[in-house]
């Protein structure tokens, strides 16, 4: 698999994040399947600029989010850290306050 797409977003393209994927790894509960899945859904998406494909790019479209979704899976499951997981109530509170902030009127 080419994964030069990745090296655009991370060095070449926007420089930001697409605020819809969240962090996954070092969460207490740990990720779910269903939780990369939809964050690989969510990256194709954005790369192709279809919310939705067409008949034709459809199954080319499902192959790259179930793709995704097993090197993503893959790789948080090899991940190591030190640090304790965090707590996903406290992230989501923590998320939540600054969406607040960032769209007060």
């Amino acid at each position: 698999m080419d994964l030069s797409v990745f090296a655009y977003f991370e060095y070449g393209g926007s420089g930001t994040m697409c605020r819809n994927i969240k962090t996954l790894f070092n969460f207490d509960p740990p990720v779910t399947s269903a939780e990369v899945h939809d964050a690989s859904l969510q990256f194709v998406r954005k790369i192709t600029g279809f919310n939705k494909p067409s008949k034709p790019n459809e199954e080319a479209f499902q192959h790259a989010v179930e793709t995704i979704a097993a090197i993503s899976m893959e790789l948080l499951n090899s991940l190591e850290t030190a640090a304790s997981p965090k707590n996903r109530e406290e992230e989501a509170a923590k998320a939540k306050a600054k969406a607040t902030l960032r769209f007060q009127s």
